[in-house]
């Protein structure tokens, strides 16, 4: 794929998991991370991991990784925030590192639906999935703006752009997130 960075966003706390680096969690023996980059590898010409912690550890996964630059562990926007200033691609798609099962046509069908839009957004029923998005790097600005003014929440970022929210109805168990020990140990 030309014109695309997958950015993995692995920069949270984990905190409903007992506080550990999710995305170095195992599942089947593998990395979640590990799982994450094999699905996004094949749909994108570049990856970035976003992380804020284990750095070394992620690197070892032969990606360049790009730190928040907001501290405080501000969320998946700041993640979002730091892969589109590091991205050498005018789109990035954005993909959870917790999320191992995530669709292999994803940035496919996003892309399909962009259009004139800033972000597309997958969804399932009427649940959308924020950070399995695909975005123009034209927003940094904006996204900046949002930040410096103290938000944090995605819906209320996204709020603010030109957004399409794209049906995955048929691939709803692509977006199941590990969140919790039991989660992990029952994927």
């Amino acid at each position: 794929m030309n014109g695309v960075t997958g950015i993995v966003l692995a920069g949270g706390q984990g905190r409903r998991m007992g506080s550990v680096d999710k995305g170095l969690q195992l599942l089947h023996g593998k990395a979640m991370v590990a799982h994450a980059i094999a699905r996004l590898a094949p749909q994108v010409s570049e990856i970035l991991i976003n992380a804020n912690q284990n750095l070394e550890t992620y690197a070892a996964f032969g990606h360049r990784v790009v730190p928040d630059a907001i501290g405080g562990f501000a969320g998946p926007l700041a993640g979002l925030h730091a892969g589109l200033g590091a991205a050498a691609h005018p789109l990035v798609l954005t993909v959870p590192c917790d999320s191992p099962f995530l669709p292999m046509d994803l940035f496919s069908r996003l892309h399909g639906a962009l259009g004139q839009c800033d972000l597309a957004v997958a969804r399932t029923g009427d649940q959308p999935h924020p950070v399995f998005a695909l975005v123009r790097v034209s927003v940094k600005k904006n996204l900046e703006k949002f930040l410096s003014a103290g938000g944090r929440k995605i819906d209320a970022w996204y709020s603010t752009l030109k957004v399409i929210e794209v049906p995955f109805d048929d691939e709803a168990d692509a977006f199941r997130n590990i969140n919790t020990r039991a989660e992990l140990d029952q994927a």
